[in-house]
């Protein structure tokens, strides 16, 4: 009996050659709508829809291939007696292999503009369903959803046959396929939903695989979603991106985020948290004064900009041992000045803050969260100033441009600052107190004077202590989410030295 083969797909790359490739080999080619005109317009020999199954498409397509001559023939076993004698009884022709993509139901929706019908026809049925059919019977069944798999399937048909593992690594793929557009479906007609899904689907596809994970004992991979991010990243120089160098490279565009359509700003991220951060007028100014706030961790650190990066910002930063710069554009000429150092790896990826939800993996699931908005946490409408002292405005200048950097440091969180730069970070700390006195150690160890200065906390102070360290060193103002029982100890602590002190009212932890 001809071997047979059912071609119907959207993206038609490769279908042409898959099937005069099949053709050469003796198989007789089944197909529908588009697919068929494409075939019968390259002259390939073509069985209408139609004709296998007695019943005319219609509905402007949406039922073609749902009948029992199309599944019959996919979901037939064989080597099963019952099986064969139905295939005989209904007169219905085996199919041998089925290549089926589906409707672009993910690229539809991400046009702008699109409405919900125009989404809704392009949720596929058929497809999905022959491609479970076949996936399902791959003992019988060739089935290939990805075109780049044509040439692997037509070398091993022309070499004998698919290896059962070979055949059972393309259901495989078909099952991940269809699992990812159910996903994408269910994501696009649950927005607006009020309140958390019952239930969240999620799709990754692999981007690549890793040299390791954060230790080299460990096996690691990226993969991306569909949201913007990630996917995008575009690598322009250096050696491959590792596991932490990923994490890192998120921290550093978190981390200057804020200021993405306002002020050129830089980041420098050492294990995911700033050790530089601030403002410039320019790429060159924002990274050394950046840089001045530890250049001891700034070895071997991931710099990244709001902006797009200069020649004299590539010639400034010649001395220093860099992992990563990542920044939305570069230079010809910075990128030049970047090429000189073999390894550095140059990354061209968006500063804008993220969409979707926030995940953090625990054992056994998954912890999800409302992303915290640069808008939201710098809305001063909430800001109350607490002491008796109210801040200067060099002081709110710089007090403003901490509350938003503080952010981006790990909890326990301090953050020094004077004139839009950071003096001295105190991250990760158990307790705030060492938080503030690791800010001011850092910052007089790098020779900066705390005098003069403001100090950001990205929660609020449960004691008076850390008040008093900041006093101690200088510092004039403070901001802090305030909503502490000893409240009014901390800013009357902060009253006995002077100091303006503003509540913010919303913390900014990051675990």
């Amino acid at each position: 009996m001809t071997a047979r083969a059912l071609l119907s797909v959207s993206d038609k790359r490769g279908i042409v050659d898959f099937a005069r490739g099949l053709v050469e080999l003796g198989w007789e080619i089944v197909s529908t709508g588009g697919t068929a005109e494409a075939l019968r317009a390259a002259r390939v020999a073509v069985i209408p829809i139609e004709q296998v199954t007695g019943f005319p498409e219609m509905m402007d397509g949406r039922v073609k291939t749902l009948h029992p001559k199309v599944h019959g023939g996919m979901l037939a076993r064989r080597a099963h007696p019952g099986d064969r004698a139905a295939l005989a009884e209904h007169g219905i022709a085996p199919i041998d292999l089925v290549a089926v993509n589906l409707y672009p139901f993910r690229e539809t929706v991400a046009k702008p503009g699109v409405t919900f019908e125009q989404a809704i026809e392009q949720i596929d049925i058929g497809g999905p369903s022959m491609l479970r059919s076949a996936a399902k019977n791959h003992a019988d069944v060739i089935v290939v959803v990805d075109p780049d798999d044509y040439p692997v399937v037509l070398d091993a048909l022309r070499s004998g046959s698919l290896t059962p593992a070979a055949r059972r690594q393309l259901a495989t793929k078909v099952f991940a396929h269809t699992a990812a557009y159910d996903a994408a479906i269910h994501g696009y007609l649950s927005q607006g939903e009020s309140g958390w899904p019952e239930r969240i689907t999620l799709a990754l596809d692999r981007q690549q695989e890793l040299r390791y994970g954060e230790n080299p004992h460990q096996a690691a991979a990226l993969y991306a979603t569909s949201e913007p991010g990630i996917r995008d990243l575009e690598q322009l120089h250096g050696k491959e991106l590792s596991f932490n160098n990923l994490l890192d490279v998120d921290a550093a565009l978190m981390s200057v985020a804020p200021w993405s359509s306002t002020r050129i700003a830089c980041a420098i991220i050492k294990h995911t948290t700033p050790c530089g951060i601030a403002l410039g007028r320019t790429p060159a100014e924002a990274y050394e004064r950046a840089l001045a706030t530890d250049r001891t961790s700034a070895f071997g650190s991931v710099i990244a900009f709001n902006t797009k990066v200069d020649r004299p910002a590539a010639e400034a930063m010649r001395e220093l041992f860099v992992e990563v710069v990542v920044a939305p554009a570069f230079a010809d000429d910075a990128l030049a000045v970047f090429r000189e150092k073999k390894n550095l790896r140059v990354i061209e990826l968006a500063t804008s803050e993220p969409a979707g939800w926030d995940w953090k993996r625990i054992r056994g699931g998954f912890l999800a969260q409302e992303r915290t908005r640069a808008a939201q946490v710098l809305d001063e409408s909430s800001w109350k100033v607490a002491s008796k002292r109210a801040p200067n405005d060099a002081e709110w200048r710089d007090l403003r441009f901490a509350w938003a950097a503080v952010g981006a440091v790990k909890s326990n969180a301090i953050l020094l600052a004077r004139d839009e730069a950071a003096l001295g970070i105190g991250a990760g700390q158990m307790s705030r107190v060492d938080a503030s006195f690791l800010a001011v150690h850092k910052a007089r160890q790098e020779g900066h004077d705390p005098s003069g200065a403001v100090l950001a906390s990205d929660a609020f102070f449960p004691f008076p202590d850390g008040v008093e360290e900041a006093a101690q060193a200088g510092v004039r103002a403070i901001i802090q989410p305030g909503g502490s029982v000893n409240d009014a100890k901390v800013v009357s602590a902060a009253d006995q030295h002077g100091l303006a002190m503003v509540l913010t009212g919303i913390r900014q932890f990051r675990h």
